[in-house]
């Protein structure tokens, strides 16, 4: 019956179907060692005909789309509100990840010491992590009333972010040390013996050759913040992931979806940047000349 509150809602089966499908052709890329330009092409076939869909209209009657034109600015603040979350989170990760790197690759008694505290750190539950760090955040913004007016509290930002810095820390820092230490000591002696100073070895030598691997670390802490993100809702700060639990305490899977299908994108669209930054560094890697 044609009634303006009519919904059409598409199955579960359709969307694990597509999720498959799209495992299979991954795979099947990643099998055939396809080049980035043929990789781009077959996206551009997928996604395309997506977006001429959703543009003419001719999806407005499902219900995932009812939801998006009920919730349309609170879906966009809800993903720049994920965005933030990642993007300071990866910010203090690296400002204190790869310092931490370093550290461990100059110190092994420190590198020693430093990872079973971040492998403990990888267990918790992140629900717990929260709950662990509201009372302390709340202690502090009582006891300094600047901290409290700069936004540090017991829930919303400061503590999702808090504890997605303390989660992505591990890859970071376990990335900085493994492509510090596979840089071959004949650069290292080499350079030496052309009269480099310690900072231009760091710089110059190790430093391009240890980018791939250090990025690939990165790689793996942001794509881990994109999907963590959405948890930090639980506590207030917000995101795609407000979306999603809503949609779950309602039993509403089209909200589910609005709040999910983001953070997907997020983290394939985070992972193929990546991967293109890590080839980029690799190309860009000089060569070993120095040590010959």
């Amino acid at each position: 019956m044609d009634t303006p509150f009519a919904r059409t809602a598409l199955g579960s089966g359709l969307w694990l179907a597509w999720l498959l499908m799209g495992l299979v052709l991954a795979d099947a890329l990643q099998a055939l060692r396809a080049r980035t330009l043929a990789r781009l092409g077959v996206a551009a076939a997928v996604l395309i005909p997506l977006a001429l869909l959703l543009a003419s209209g001719g999806a407005d009657e499902l219900s995932i789309m009812k939801e998006y034109a009920n919730r349309s600015e609170e879906y966009w603040r809800a993903v720049v509100r994920h965005c933030q979350i990642v993007a300071l989170a990866l910010f203090f990760t690296l400002v204190i990840g790869l310092p931490l790197g370093w550290v461990a690759h100059r110190y092994l008694r420190a590198g020693r010491a430093m990872f079973p505290l971040l492998n403990i750190i990888q267990t918790i539950p992140s629900i717990a992590l929260f709950g662990l760090l509201m009372a302390p955040l709340a202690w502090l913004a009582a006891s300094w009333p600047t901290l409290g007016r700069a936004g540090i509290s017991g829930v919303g930002l400061a503590p999702g972010v808090l504890a997605l810095t303390l989660y992505c820390l591990l890859p970071v820092v376990r990335g900085t040390l493994a492509g510090l230490a596979q840089v071959p000591s004949a650069v290292t002696q080499a350079a030496q013996g052309l009269g480099f100073s310690p900072g231009q070895l760091f710089w110059q030598a190790q430093v391009p050759l240890a980018l791939p691997v250090v990025l690939g670390g990165v790689r793996t802490a942001s794509i881990q913040a994109v999907g963590l993100a959405a948890v930090t809702a639980l506590i207030g700060a917000g995101g795609l992931g407000s979306l999603m639990f809503e949609g779950l305490f309602s039993s509403a899977q089209d909200l589910v979806l609005l709040g999910v299908v983001p953070i997907v994108v997020l983290g394939a669209l985070v992972d193929g940047v990546f991967k293109l930054l890590i080839r980029l560094a690799r190309s860009a890697t000089p060569s070993l000349e120095l040590a010959q």
